[in-house]
């Protein structure tokens, strides 16, 4: 009895957690480690709106503590401090 139970249980809280917005980021960021990253447009910002770069192609993005953004891109690593990022996904 207590078998069933635990089985009742089990797929009721995987029907839960397959719907839940959370997971669905968490299987994304996997995916995208795995793959070496995801299809997208990268734009980048000076603080006062100016567009300095233009990137396009498979990226694997990373946030760091100080502040700045490194992404790789064709065998690339790109750092930017203090500038803003905007990131597309296709």
């Amino acid at each position: 009895m207590k078998r069933k139970i635990l089985i009742v249980l089990m797929a009721l809280s995987l029907c839960l957690l397959c719907g839940c917005a959370s997971t669905a980021r968490a299987c994304k960021s996997c995916s995208s480690d795995m793959n070496g990253g995801l299809d997208r447009i990268i734009n980048v910002y000076s603080l006062d709106g100016q567009l300095i770069a233009t990137y396009e192609g498979f990226v694997d993005i990373d946030d760091n503590d100080n502040g700045s953004i490194m992404f790789d891109l064709n065998g690339k690593r790109y750092v930017y401090y203090n500038a803003i990022i905007e990131v597309i996904e296709k």
